[in-house]
């Protein structure tokens, strides 16, 4: 989903017009207090909003900052006829990740905001969220309802396998092969799901017929 927060009716019926053509989801604000609510309920891919709205001037910076305070992360692309230096500058300070000066190139726009989403799609490849539970496997970080989870490299390991296959039952010699290599019992599996368990949740791992699997 991209959020256009732009109060120029005839600037932006043309950007949705042209995202709704390349197959992206588009949804248009004039308000900054209307798209602040929406991305608080909605989390969005790309947030595209130009400074001067229906709010009042620079309630577009404010927004920005806003989202930013929220620990809103989607990539920030600022539209404005405000070009200088100063302008630019006070907008990546805020927040944004990208700026683009009035009147714009509509293919120069479409490929920044294809630059972006890049970016978004990247960082998703090595991000894993299932109910309360979210794993970043480029830095091995695991939180629970939202709160940091510290984990040996076994217990990191374990859960990562099931993360990665969570419609998958592992029996426990299966998940033994994959995280300790050869052990004499397999009874070490049922040891550190219990760990897993302990550090973030009993619902974290199920016990299913034939083996475990993820139970968020």
């Amino acid at each position: 989903m991209i959020y256009l927060v732009e109060d120029e009716t005839a600037i932006a019926e043309p950007i949705v017009a042209s995202l709704r053509h390349l197959g992206y989801e588009a949804c248009w604000f004039q308000r900054a207090d209307a798209a602040l609510e929406g991305l608080l309920s909605n989390p969005v891919d790309l947030l595209i909003v130009d400074v001067n709205l229906l709010d009042g001037e620079e309630a577009g910076f404010a927004l920005v900052h806003e989202a930013r305070e929220a620990d809103l992360s989607m990539p920030i692309l600022m539209l404005t006829a405000r070009d200088a230096v100063e302008d630019r500058i006070q907008g990546l300070d805020v927040g944004a990740d990208d700026y683009l000066a009035k009147p714009f190139d509509l293919n120069e726009f479409l490929a920044r905001v294809r630059a972006l989403l890049r970016r978004v799609s990247q960082v998703k490849q090595n991000q894993l969220k299932r109910g309360e539970l979210e794993l970043d496997f480029a830095t091995n970080e695991v939180r629970w309802e939202q709160k940091a989870v510290r984990l040996t490299p076994r217990e990191y390991a374990l859960l990562e396998i099931l993360a990665r296959n969570p419609e998958r039952v592992f029996s426990a010699e299966e998940l033994v092969d994959r995280v300790w290599g050869e052990v004499e019992n397999s009874n070490v599996v049922r040891t550190y799901i219990h760990y897993l368990r302990n550090k973030i949740s009993n619902d974290v791992v199920e016990k299913v017929s034939g083996g475990y699997r993820l139970g968020v």
